[in-house]
């Protein structure tokens, strides 16, 4: 099939192969997931010592775990005596120590080899070196962010420059408080599309009058195809009548307490490259976390997070949940709509972008760069 020229108002989108291929997941992981800082798990998850889950960054498990002292420590999750995985469970809690459940090595919670059958007859045996591979971890916005390269990125440029670069501000999303926030509810969606199908889906508003009834109805100016990240610093505001956002437009919570009045009655979207999408309004914070676990499947874990007040006072979140919940589901239909025909002859040069969804073509950039491809 040839490829026709485009008009000056439209821009070429990845080909279809980008979202089919496995070989261009594997790059992907190696190049993103494993590069990049991937963020692995909500702090207040891990609430005792000894408390762990694991996560899959990119072609790795990984383990997240809290350390006697409290605090937050990262290890790839495989034995160092013959590679047997440590941990089969997804999240637990273990007293002092991890055991492997083939030879019974055993790791501190800092990772440090302590025990295992015949140790004591080996007294060459360095137990700090053959300890766990240890991952660079930093918390930020109440999450654990890990990095498994070798020499991790700036977080502060990668991750927290993500959100100055969206908001304009770097006061902005600190002024949310969201590591000081309970969560509320998290609902996990097995989606059954690639995960930059995700990203650009979260990117653009070209769809929201279409498929999001009830987001345009307390976000009007989302009917013109505009998104919120598609202007520096530009909330959505809540259309006149709404008093909160929820599914029906009805009160929500008090405004958390830093937020200023400038946020109020506004929504924000940040997109923190490569997997994580953080939406601030003024009262909650949603927080989308996505685990791409092969070519055509991501899993995408969704946080509401509230005021401690508000969610130790048993008040009926449904309303406030409800709406992004919706959002998601016709999110992720859309997705998954998508994602066969990304095999189609019709897309192997693939689709395009229309001028309100321009800005993807940054991000198509920016992945092309990771995985050292040319313009495709």
């Amino acid at each position: 099939m040839t490829t026709t020229p485009l008009p000056s108002s439209l821009v070429r989108t990845l080909p279809g192969r980008y979202y089919t291929d496995p070989e261009v997941f594997r790059r992907e992981q190696r190049h993103v997931f494993e590069a990049m800082w991937f963020c692995a798990v909500r702090g207040a998850d891990l609430e005792r010592p000894g408390a762990f889950r694991t996560v899959q960054v990119g072609g790795e498990n990984v383990i997240v775990t809290r350390t006697r002292t409290g605090a937050l420590r990262a290890f790839l999750n495989i034995c160092r005596h013959r590679g047997a995985r440590l941990c089969l469970e997804e999240s637990g809690e273990v007293r002092r120590a991890l055991q492997c459940p083939y030879h019974a090595w055993t790791y501190d919670l800092d990772g440090r080899l302590v025990a295992a059958p015949g140790l004591t007859k080996m007294p060459d045996v360095d137990r700090a070196a053959y300890g766990l591979v240890e991952v660079a971890l930093r918390e930020w916005l109440g999450y654990a962010w890990v990095c498994l390269a070798d020499e991790p990125p700036s977080f502060e440029e990668t991750v927290r420059g993500a959100a100055v670069e969206r908001l304009g501000d770097p006061a902005a999303i600190e002024r949310y408080g969201t590591e000081r926030l309970t969560l509320g509810r998290r609902e996990t969606y097995d989606v059954r599309a690639n995960w930059k199908l995700i990203v650009e889906n979260f990117m653009e508003c070209y769809h929201c009058a279409t498929i999001h009834p009830e987001l345009t109805d307390v976000l009007p100016e989302f009917t013109d195809g505009y998104a919120a990240q598609y202007y520096v610093g530009h909330g959505a505001e809540f259309g006149e009548g709404v008093r909160g956002f929820t599914v029906d437009g009805s009160e929500g919570f008090g405004r958390l307490p830093e937020v200023s009045d400038g946020q109020d009655r506004r929504y924000y979207a940040v997109t923190v490259r490569p997997t994580v999408f953080v939406n601030l309004v003024p009262d909650h914070v949603i927080l989308h976390r996505m685990f791409p676990m092969a070519e055509d499947r991501t899993v995408v874990e969704c946080d509401w997070l509230y005021a401690p007040e508000v969610v130790a006072s048993g008040a009926d979140l449904s309303k406030s949940v409800e709406l992004f919940h919706r959002v998601n589901i016709q999110d992720f239909a859309a997705c998954e709509r998508t994602q066969p025909a990304m095999a189609s002859r019709a897309y192997r040069a693939g689709g395009v972008l229309v001028p309100t969804e321009h800005h993807i073509g940054t991000f198509h950039e920016w992945l092309l760069g990771r995985l050292g491809d040319g313009l495709a």
